[in-house]
């Protein structure tokens, strides 16, 4: 079988030619290597050998940084882009195309490109869209911290200007665009923390109407939950560290387009920029993909036993979950997310004190104190030190982020020992603010 490969990204209908699946070894180890000194044996045996016999069922590990040809002229075509071919893994890498081509085809794209975290995909997919000196960006007020920081003070210093409206009042969103004509609308799928569901099909109408493109986070959704291509988004940037992964032990990010004339863009920026996914991560964040499914259902089922639990709990002032808000965001979550669902529940505690979400936090013993998400454990983070740590107290406040909001991240645990780990830790932080309040705690 003839192998198709793109240097840097995937891009459906975009294909070099196909590169013969056997090479030949190389020139100096052919049939010399035994008359070799003992320290040139020691560096080339065993290398530059032939492909194996039957194609290996798991996506091998590819840890080569450059690649080697027969003559300098395959080089020079292959650098030209005559003859497919990898010759530098900052260009490109089989694993790490892999796992770009698994992302393609999951979220329904034209083409995708991976990264080595989710910022680098975001300025990747920012970058895509032609921002200059003097254009406008018009992103949600709910966007997670160092995003807002990206556009702020990276593209900020290059004159592009950022606005932010709440994306869950259309007819703010549509006033602001009318207004400062914004080239790129910015969204979350599922805004962190407090879990808004972006209506991306009203979004997107209103953002080409005026000659915007759509970007939108889909990390808390993956595309087993929403694939928002399919809703009029034009470019979808992912972390794969959460969901994609799963566990905690690889980090990375993705861009994926519906339109195939963003390859060039998207691999561009990772090959000058440099931020090149490993194939070592590439390969743990393939691997995770491929249980995604089972793992959400668990995680979304959970989730809204949780949710449920806690809604009318008496040291709980909030809960935060697709349908547990407003009618209107519960027919937006219906038709945009599988199931309305999220593996995700942000809550806010009765005592709305950092000292209070702390309390809670350090008593909590299945649920682990973890600044990310989307991992097989269940996980908490409190918002205002963390992800949205760099916002003025007052505008963490405006946005509704307050000092006794928790992101729980739901794992895949029984959902009874889940429950009953924060149930324990709520009952606990209760009795220390009541021994706190009357000062009848005792030394021991």
């Amino acid at each position: 079988m003839a192998q198709t490969l793109v240097c840097g990204c995937h891009a459906r209908n975009h294909r070099l030619k196909s590169v013969p699946p056997k090479l030949k070894p190389l020139t100096i180890m052919a049939g010399d290597k035994d008359k070799l000194d003992i320290n040139t044996q020691l560096v080339h045996a065993g290398g530059h050998s032939d492909p194996p016999v039957g194609l290996p069922t798991a996506t091998p590990i590819y840890a080569s940084s450059t690649y080697t040809y027969e003559s300098m002229a395959e080089i020079d075509q292959v650098f030209a882009g005559d003859k497919a071919g990898y010759i530098y893994t900052r260009y490109g890498n089989p694993t790490v195309n892999a796992f770009a081509e698994a992302m393609r085809v999951a979220e329904g794209g034209a083409t995708a490109c991976a990264y080595s975290s989710g910022m680098a995909a975001l300025h990747a997919a920012l970058f895509a869209c032609e921002l200059s000196p003097g254009a406008v960006v018009l992103a949600s007020q709910d966007l997670y911290g160092a995003t807002t920081n990206l556009l702020q003070t990276i593209f900020g210093s290059f004159g592009i200007k950022t606005i932010t409206a709440d994306f869950s009042n259309l007819d703010v969103v549509r006033a602001q665009a009318n207004e400062y004509k914004p080239r790129v609308f910015l969204a979350e799928t599922i805004s962190n923390p407090l879990l808004k569901v972006c209506d991306i099909d009203a979004s997107a109408e209103i953002a080409h109407a005026i000659g915007a493109r759509l970007i939108i986070d889909n990390t808390f959704a993956s595309p087993y939950l929403c694939r928002p291509l399919q809703h009029g988004a034009d470019i979808i940037v992912h972390s794969a560290t959460k969901f994609l992964g799963g566990h905690a032990d690889a980090m990375g990010g993705v861009a994926v387009s519906g339109d195939q004339a963003d390859s060039m863009a998207l691999v561009g920026v990772m090959k000058l920029v440099g931020g090149v996914l490993s194939p070592w991560e590439a390969h743990e964040l393939l691997r995770g993909l491929k249980t995604l499914a089972v793992r959400m259902d668990r995680h979304c089922e959970n989730a809204a036993a949780l949710a449920e639990h806690l809604v009318n709990h008496p040291h709980i002032g909030r809960v935060y979950f697709p349908e547990s808000g407003a009618a209107e965001g519960r027919a937006v979550a219906q038709r945009v997310l599988r199931g309305s669902r999220a593996g995700l529940v942000s809550i806010e505690l009765k005592d709305n004190t950092r000292e209070a979400a702390f309390r809670f936090m350090d008593a909590l013993k299945l649920c682990v104190r973890s600044t990310s998400l989307g991992d097989v454990f269940s996980s908490v983070l409190h918002p205002a030190t963390a992800s949205h740590r760099d916002l003025p107290p007052a505008r963490r406040q405006q946005l509704g982020i307050n000092e006794g909001l928790v992101r729980v991240s739901v794992g895949i645990e029984s959902i009874a020992d889940i429950i009953a780990d924060i149930d324990q830790a709520l009952e606990a932080n209760s009795g220390s603010v009541s021994l706190g309040a009357h000062q009848t705690a005792r030394p021991h």
